[in-house]
């Protein structure tokens, strides 16, 4: 008796003990796929929505500019210093590591120090406008979690425009403008995110917070991620089940913070003034020297790994999906459309896993996952269910005396026309992954 009572107490102490484990105190990490619980039935998987964790995505990125000769360098010219605008003999010199300024020194991990950083020509062409785009490039869509910061060496610039796509630069959508005066730069009023609310969070502004020119404290440009989530989540994101569960009703928010590439353009350096220095024109050109970006591949819900290989991040799919974002359905397992996973309900998600197709049941008949015999019988080798001898059908489902009723017992024969649909039922609803209780 006690040794039963001692079973069934460590039995249910182990299905607490694995439950607890994977839902941690702050909400909202999602930080597995499935686990194994104990039930009624036996142990089983219990499925649930789960996404990779955030990381610095600038480590995958690859960058190009518009146009590609805009590196300072080649030929060698002399541009001012930082500091002093008027001292201008230092040199830029692509052809002398020392003085080479080339565009990965925007993400080198030294570029946290602003020793390192790429630089544009000057702006020796004036009165023909400075132009530059900088495009990076992940070849995954990426969910951003942080503010997108960019870290200027120069004077951060007069006119600039962020850009967004979610189709790999097919297209572009802005993300925000900046400009020391917004309503002569881009004809918009000016606004700070501060100035939003949950009901406009996806509006596209012109700020002039980060656009002065040569303050030595004053080189960063922000795109603020944390100050929208807030809008949601609280001021210190403390209610993440909020926010989740906004992106998850909300695909246009969802939408808003998931990029495929972004795109600086840089439209007029800084100034620091209402006119060009003619006389002077070695004062104006960009410098950065970091970019920080940081998110999770999107993978749908449908995974908690992200992998690079061949130089591209794909997501290590579970829930029988399959693609670059866990994006549809593995072969033998669309016995339902595909769906993304779920942040609903609290604390878990929903996994909506793909389940087998009606057509793979005959090659795969059982696997003691998803597809179980039914009734006490064992599954061989996945391709048949071994029956108790009352009991027949694929997965076991069917008594033996339903094809010939006069056979039966009277104690058989009762429930089993009432038993047999429930029987199949659940057979098949085990197959989906899901259990009748």
């Amino acid at each position: 008796m006690y040794l039963s009572r001692f079973l069934s107490l460590h039995a249910l102490w182990v299905t607490v003990s694995s439950v607890m484990q994977h839902y941690p105190s702050v909400w909202g990490h999602y930080d597995v796929c499935k686990t194994q619980i104990y039930t009624e039935e036996g142990k089983v998987w219990d499925y649930m929505a789960c996404q990779p964790e955030a990381r610095d995505m600038i480590k995958y990125v690859k960058v190009t500019l518009d146009p590609p000769d805009i590196t300072c360098g080649d030929p060698p010219e002399t541009f001012c210093a930082m500091g002093n605008p008027y001292m201008c003999n230092n040199e830029c010199d692509a052809s002398t590591q020392e003085l080479a300024h080339p565009p990965e020194l925007m993400f080198d991990l030294e570029g946290r120090h602003p020793s390192t950083f790429w630089q544009s020509t000057t702006w020796k062409d004036y009165p023909k406008p400075l132009h530059v785009n900088i495009t990076l490039s992940w070849n995954k869509t990426i969910e951003l979690t942080d503010n997108i910061v960019i870290t200027f060496e120069s004077g951060r610039p007069d006119q600039m425009i962020l850009e967004k796509s979610l189709d790999y630069g097919r297209t572009w959508q802005p993300y925000q403008y900046y400009a020391t005066d917004c309503l002569d730069a881009f004809h918009m009023d000016p606004k700070s995110v501060r100035d939003l609310s949950q009901h406009t969070v996806l509006e596209i502004i012109c700020t002039e917070e980060y656009s002065t020119g040569y303050m030595t404290n004053s080189k960063i440009i922000h795109f603020e991620i944390k100050d929208r989530f807030a809008f949601f989540a609280g001021p210190r994101l403390h209610n993440m089940a909020s926010l989740y569960g906004q992106l998850d009703t909300t695909k246009k928010l969802r939408d808003f913070f998931t990029i495929t590439d972004l795109r600086i353009r840089l439209l007029r350096p800084a100034t620091g003034e209402i006119y060009v220095d003619e006389q002077h024109l070695a004062r104006y050109f960009y410098a950065i020297s970091d970019i920080r970006v940081y998110g999770r591949c999107k993978c749908n819900l449908h995974a908690t790994g992200c992998k690079e290989e061949n130089k591209r991040l794909l997501c290590e799919c579970e829930h029988n999906t399959t693609g670059p974002d866990c994006g549809k359905c593995k072969k033998n397992y669309q016995g339902r459309p595909w769906s993304p996973g779920s942040y609903l309900p609290i604390p878990k998600g929903t996994a909506n896993i793909c389940i087998p197709s009606i057509s793979s049941i005959g090659t795969n008949v059982c696997d003691n996952e998803l597809l179980h015999c039914q009734n006490g019988g064992t599954c061989i080798n996945n391709v048949r269910c071994q029956c108790p001898p009352a009991y027949t059908g694929i997965l076991c489902e069917k008594l033996k005396c339903e094809r010939d009723p006069a056979g039966c017992s009277q104690n058989s024969g009762q429930g089993a026309t009432s038993q047999a649909p429930l029987l199949l039922l659940t057979a098949l609803l085990g197959a989906a992954g899901l259990c009748i209780r």
